[in-house]
């Protein structure tokens, strides 16, 4: 499971990410509500733990984002209100739980296992299309035009990666934070040799690339390289 948790208070932060890493859950952090947003919109999560004060974007502000671009990813929002005028504005932006500080991590780990169940009964309705691409993101299996593509973890994590963000130059430092995660020990051209393994088993023979390579940058994903 993968979580993404939005917090600015950093020591809070911190040991939640330790205690999710510790029940064996993936957890990508940001401290302002842009980065937040930045992550829910190139990433698929199982979960998304938001603080609502967030400086730059609120956490309310990043939920109902998302639900506005159709991110259907349950989402545990944690505040030190507890005021029912808080809670109603949670839940009509769109939460699906609510928790307030301080509380203890016991009942935080409930709540994660209760959302991140519901996820698995949401199944098969979380798709992402592009061209003659189509991920599924709960099986993690891509096709090409009905034909089924066999890619390992990291090359599907790239090719989503592309498709959430494509005819957008990504540079290799975003590919290696996205996929590999800030804290990922990475030997030489780990981008350079994945972006060429997902070629082969993506790509259509005689026709262009999906992946471009954009000098000194990085790497732009066109889903109809053709009329590029």
């Amino acid at each position: 499971m993968r979580i993404l948790l939005v917090e600015d208070e950093r020591k809070l932060a911190s040991a939640l990410k330790q205690l999710c890493k510790e029940h064996q859950y993936v957890v990508d952090m940001a401290h302002d509500g842009e980065t937040g947003w930045d992550l829910a919109m190139t990433n698929s999560y199982d979960l998304a733990i938001l603080d609502i004060m967030l400086p730059k974007m609120t956490g309310i502000e990043i939920l109902r984002e998302m639900r506005k671009h159709d991110i259907h990813t349950p989402v545990l929002l944690l505040t030190a209100k507890d005021t029912v005028e808080d809670r109603v504005a949670g839940l009509d932006a769109g939460a699906d739980d609510y928790l307030v500080k301080p509380f203890d991590n016991k009942e935080l780990l409930a709540r994660v296992r209760a959302l991140t169940r519901r996820t698995g009964q949401l199944a098969g309705t979380d798709a992402m299309e592009a061209g003659p691409f189509r991920l599924d993101l709960t099986t993690r299996t891509v096709t090409r035009n009905d034909d089924m593509l066999t890619l390992t973890t990291k090359e599907f994590q790239l090719l989503e990666l592309f498709i959430r963000n494509q005819e957008k130059v990504l540079s290799k430092e975003i590919i290696l934070d996205r996929v590999w995660g800030p804290d990922a020990d990475v030997i030489g051209n780990a981008v350079e040799n994945y972006v060429h393994f997902l070629r082969k088993k993506i790509d259509i023979p005689d026709l262009p690339s999906f992946i471009a390579t954009v000098r000194g940058v990085g790497y732009i994903f066109h889903s109809n390289p053709q009329n590029t």
